[in-house]
């Protein structure tokens, strides 16, 4: 008597290829992986530090007294905006979460480049943790802005609360975007982290955080208005403004007109944001397409 058996076939598409995902979508479906690398780049941060922690409030501070004595003193800002420090303090944030996110996004696959050689998972894990890493070093400055303003009248409101997620909500996929570009570029290429290091100097400029929009305005009303369009339609200088409206705005005096006209949003203000997330959202698809090419080689570059 023969007993005969049989193997149970599976449908190719049963099974996951190797290499192959979805982009950004997979990082849904690896929570937990995103979560170690989070924990281990925030460890590893300021692992074996006497301060630890407190360098997240030491070099902001420093930063923000430095730009304060040169802008708000020497060359006078603080007579021209009310509340100087406040003002300058709630952009600088803003500045600040960019630079070191779009930093920490481009080395994120070399720094990384042990795991990325040896096993396959979405490389996208890697930017998306070091953005999130770069929100949580964010988080102190934010606190001690929080304190400051709060000290100074300032009584958090839903409108705030909107303005500081709105801010928030365009700049991290902005930063998400154009990180994804000088990442992938940055395995083949090294020569991009020089090219951030660049955009990241022209970051702190290039946004009314030492200076005012109506400074802009001003020099760039009648034949070159359109260079004020483009400069209001940077995610990051709406976002700044946003920030403004949320922690300074609320402290100027209500009684003080010439103060609230400098509180005002940009004319057109709208339009700068519907053009911001425009571009954030072209950025994002173009990061995610220039990651996708780049990747199949990750392996071999590193």
């Amino acid at each position: 008597m023969s007993v005969t058996t049989t193997t149970p076939t599976l449908a190719k598409s049963a099974f996951d290829t190797p290499g192959k995902g979805r982009g950004l979508l997979d990082i849904f479906n690896h929570r937990y992986l995103l979560k170690l690398l989070i924990g281990k780049s925030t460890s590893l941060r300021y692992r074996n530090s006497v301060m630890g922690w407190l360098w997240s409030y030491a070099r902001p501070t420093v930063q923000f007294l430095l730009y304060w004595f040169v802008m708000g003193q020497l060359l006078g800002m603080h007579k021209n905006v009310p509340y100087f420090p406040i003002y300058l303090f709630s952009g600088l944030v803003v500045v600040n979460f960019f630079n070191e996110a779009i930093g920490n996004v481009t080395r994120s696959i070399v720094d990384n480049k042990a795991l990325v050689r040896k096993i396959y998972l979405p490389r996208e894990l890697f930017p998306v943790a070091a953005l999130i890493s770069a929100f949580v070093n964010f988080l102190p400055q934010l606190a001690v802005l929080v304190v400051v303003c709060i000290f100074n009248g300032w009584v958090p409101t839903f409108e705030n609360i909107g303005m500081f997620l709105g801010g928030m909500a365009i700049v991290m996929p902005f930063v998400l975007g154009l990180g994804l570009i000088f990442c992938a570029v940055n395995v083949r290429f090294r020569d991009a982290q020089n090219v951030v290091e660049i955009i990241r100097t022209i970051a702190t400029w290039s946004s009314p955080v030492m200076y005012t929009w109506q400074m802009v305005y001003k020099h760039a009303h009648g034949w070159h208005s359109w260079l004020f369009d483009i400069y209001m339609s940077n995610p990051v200088t709406v976002a700044v403004e946003l920030f403004h409206k949320a922690f300074w705005g609320p402290v100027v005096p209500k009684d003080d007109l010439k103060a609230l006209a400098q509180v005002a949003f940009p004319p057109h203000f709208g339009l700068y944001i519907v053009f911001g997330v425009i571009v954030t959202i072209l950025l994002l698809l173009i990061g995610q397409m220039v990651f996708r090419r780049f990747e199949r080689t990750f392996a071999q570059d590193l």
